[in-house]
Formats: structure tokens, sequence, C-alpha cells
């Protein structure tokens, strides 16, 4: 639980930073285009209106006696303060030295009569493009001040002169108060935005953790013994498909666990059956329980289950070396009809016993191929003990070994009961019994048929099975036509890869 927990702070953290980041972008980005807007809106609007103040300025000067041309100050004023009062600004004139000539009535028209403009800013505002900047106006104003100066343009006589300065000026504070109040504005909605993301955020990670927090519990209940927990899915996305992957190792484990015990159960069996048989005949015999004469009968009977333990061991040996892909083959080139006839000959005492009929290899004629021939005797052996097993009494045993252009094929087909037909599909599995009363299978473990199909495979080649349940089982394999050294140099890839 605490990882969970640790995890969905993490993310909601990790979510929560990204979301505080962008706002905080967002957010300067906002102001300083704010910004950008506000001063690009207020320099057009003093540039106007400074413009249009010195050009209504030029057309009111006139000539003294001298002939020096002069503005008249008291015609301009009316003007000036028309144009400040309109763009809520303060409106001078100033002379070529920076001497305030003229001002309007507004914020701070007593402290610039009189007064002196800068000769550089001046300067600056008596050329053709005139003058923008911030600026105090060298003490004019007790703060800064967005000012805007444009020349005035006399002609005199078809000559165009310069006959002093108009300045805009507004006051910055005009601009902190609107960054302030848009800070004020975006602070209250991105507060508002933040926690409806915190909250949306946390709902969608924490339902999103769900799964993990279900295959959490899930796993806890595997460690237990208990593999029957499953998932929800309910979604297609990478947890959805994480779900589905893991309710698929859930059924594999539940299905390794349910063959763990059955093979523990069958192996505790075969183990105990003959080893408690061998002990009571042995102590029966030491301690003189068993007659002499009768000793070796019951002699024989536990070397048939020394015999029997042999075949345990060996199954167990084969299952761990095809395990840990350590199942070589030594090819060679052998008979394969007489593989299938040696291993016949091996039950012919049990086929006396159940009167069994056995038929197909009267005119069988030797046929020769590649691969080895220990394994595929145990192939064979193991598909005649099943057909042996399970055929019914006064039944048949079909055996055919037949060549074919690729391939050599062998077929086993004997009566009885056969196999249902729900259970074709997974006799080829390990551990996996038919006969689940031991009925008839008591000596087997369920890993014959799975040998049977790995050494098959191992030749190349690949093993059927078809049954009418009541009437006949029937087993095919065959292998394909190999020289003996293509085998091997088959065999030596799978050793490289391995």
């Amino acid at each position: 639980m605490a990882m969970q927990k640790s995890l969905f702070k993490k993310y909601l953290r990790i979510s929560v930073t990204i979301i505080l980041v962008s706002f905080l972008l967002l957010g300067t980005m906002l102001i300083m285009f704010i910004s950008r807007y506000w001063q690009d809106e207020k320099r057009g609007l003093l540039s106007t209106n400074a413009t249009g103040v010195a050009e209504l300025a030029a057309t009111m000067s006139v000539p003294d006696s001298d002939g020096v041309y002069t503005i008249s100050v008291d015609r301009m004023k009316s003007f000036v303060n028309v144009f400040s009062a309109t763009i809520n600004a303060d409106i001078f004139m100033a002379g070529n030295d920076g001497t305030v000539m003229l001002s309007s009535d507004m914020h701070n028209s007593e402290a610039l009569m009189g007064g002196k403009v800068p000769q550089a800013i001046v300067n600056r505002a008596l050329t053709a493009t005139g003058y923008v900047g911030t600026t105090d106006l060298g003490g004019l104003y007790d703060h800064t001040c967005y000012v805007v100066g444009k020349p005035i343009i006399l002609n005199i006589n078809g000559t165009a002169a310069v006959g002093g300065v108009v300045f805009a000026v507004s006051d910055m504070a005009e601009l902190y108060s609107f960054r302030m109040d848009v800070l004020r504005i975006f602070l209250f909605a991105a507060l508002g935005a933040l926690l409806i993301s915190i909250f949306m955020v946390g709902l969608f990670t924490y339902n999103m953790m769900r799964p993990l927090r279900d295959m959490a519990a899930a796993a806890r209940c595997f460690g237990a013994g208990d593999f029957s927990h499953r998932v929800p899915v309910t979604s297609q996305d990478e947890i959805g498909q994480l779900a589905v992957a893991f309710n698929n190792m859930a059924a594999s484990l539940a299905s390794s666990e349910g063959t763990r015990r059955s093979f523990i159960a069958n192996v505790s069996h075969e183990l105990k059956t003959p080893m408690t048989t061998i002990a009571g005949f042995i102590d029966g015999i030491l301690d003189g329980t068993i007659p002499a004469e009768q000793q070796n009968h019951y002699l024989k009977i536990v070397s048939d289950e020394v015999k029997r333990l042999s075949r345990l061991v060996k199954t167990m040996l084969d299952l761990s070396r095809i395990d840990n892909g350590e199942l070589h083959m030594n090819v060679q080139r052998f008979d394969l009809t007489a593989t299938v006839l040696k291993a016949l000959l091996t039950f012919e005492k049990k086929i006396d016993e159940k009167h069994i009929e056995v038929t197909g290899l009267e005119d069988a004629q030797s046929q020769f191929v590649d691969g080895d021939p220990d394994m595929i005797h145990q192939v064979v052996y193991n598909l005649i003990e099943n057909a042996v097993k399970f055929v019914n009494e006064n039944g048949y045993i079909e055996l055919h070994v037949e060549e074919r252009p690729d391939r050599n094929v062998v077929r086993i087909k004997n009566s009885g009961q056969g196999i249902p037909a729900d259970e074709i599909g997974m006799i080829f599995e390990k551990f996996y019994k038919t006969d689940k009363s031991r009925s008839k299978d008591r000596l087997g473990m369920g890993l014959g048929l799975y040998i049977v199909k790995t050494i098959v495979k191992q030749h190349g080649g690949d093993i059927t099975v078809s049954s009418v349940e009541g009437e006949y089982c029937q087993f095919e394999f065959w292998i394909p036509k190999q020289k003996k050294n293509e085998l091997a140099k088959n065999e030596k890839k799978k050793d490289i890869k391995r």
C-alpha cells in the first residue's frame, strides 16, 4: 500500500508541478504581451495627438515685427487642453532649447511651466521620427513616464523650419495599474483552474492506479497460494493490456500450480507403491515370513518394481533434459520398421493376456531413416504402451509403417473407449492424464505423450491424434526424409542457439 501511495503522490506532484510551471509561463507571457500591447496602443495614441497639436501649432504661428515667427500660446491653450483631456495625458510645448512654453491643465502643469527638458531629448524629438521613450524628463516629473515628442514644422516662405517640440506624456502608473488588474484577474482564474486541475488529475490518477492496486492485491493472494483472483479489464490502453497479461499470467500460474500439485501427487504415488512393495517382500524374505520355495516368485515381483522405479527415474531425467534444452540427438541411419517390431515384442505377454489382435505389419518392408534410434524407439514404445493399456479385451491394434516421397509415417491405432473430444487438444501437455480415475493408467504420470511430441518435433516431424469415443484411438507421427548430415547440422544449430 505504501508503494501505491508513493506512486500516486509522485504522479500527482509531477502533474501539479507541470501545471504550476505552465501557469507561470502563461502568466509571464500574458503580462509581457499586455505591456507591449499597452505601449503600442499608448504610443500610437500619444503620437497621433502630439502630431495633431504640432500641426495645429504650425498653422497658428505668426511673424513679429522683426520677422520672427512665434506660436500663439494663448490661442493654443484651449486646443492643448482639449487634446490632453481626450487622451488623459499631459501635453506641453517646448522651444528648441527645451524651455516649456505651454502646458495643459492636467496633472503636472504648474511644475512644467518654466521648466526645461533635457537638450538630448529635445534634439531627438526635433528629428523627423520624433522621440519615444520612458523618462522623467530631467526631473520635470517625480516618476518615470511614457513620453512621445514630435517637432513643430513651420513653413516660412516655402522653407521648412523647426519652431519647437510638442510632448505627450502618460503616467506609467496607468500601465502598472493595468498590469495589476490583469494579473489579479489572471491569478483568480489560474487559482480556480489549478484547483480544478488538481482535483481532476488526482481523480484521474487514482482511477488510473486502481488496476495496479488490484494487481498488487492479486499478487499478494498469489503469494498466499490463492490463484483465483483476476484483475478487471476496464480499458484497451497500456494499463488494460497489462491487466490482460496479468490475468493470463495468473491463469498460467494457476495451471502450473495445479500441474505441480498433480505432479507431486503422481510422483509420490509412483514412488510409494513400488517402494512399499519392495520393502514388504524383502522384509518377508529376511524374517522368514515368505517360505523359501516362494522367494523367487516374490523376488521377481521386486525386480519388476525396481524396473518400474527405473522407468520413473528415466522419465524424470528425460523431462529434465527437455526442460533444460539438453535433449541432444545421436543421428544414425536405422530401420524404422525394425524399431516398431522390436518395441511391439516388448508387450507380447500383455498382448496375449488381453487377447489382442495385432495387424498391419504382415507385409511390412524395411524403411531406413536418419535420426536418433533410441529416441524414436522411445516414441514407438510409449505409443504402443498406451495402445496396449487402453485397448479393450479381445480388441485390436493396427500398426502401419508407410513411406512417402518426403517423409516416413507410423500409425498406431487401437480399439477401445478412445479419447473424449474435449480432451484431444490437451493430451500432449505435461502431466495431463485422460484416465484421471487411474483405473487403467495406474503407472502413468502424464509425461509420455509430452516427451513423444518433443522428440518428434526435434526430428523435424509432427504427431497427431484422432479418436471416436467408444470406438478407437489413433496416433500418427512422421519424420521427414533428411540425410544424416542435414540432421546433424540442424542439431548443431540448435546447440549454438542454446
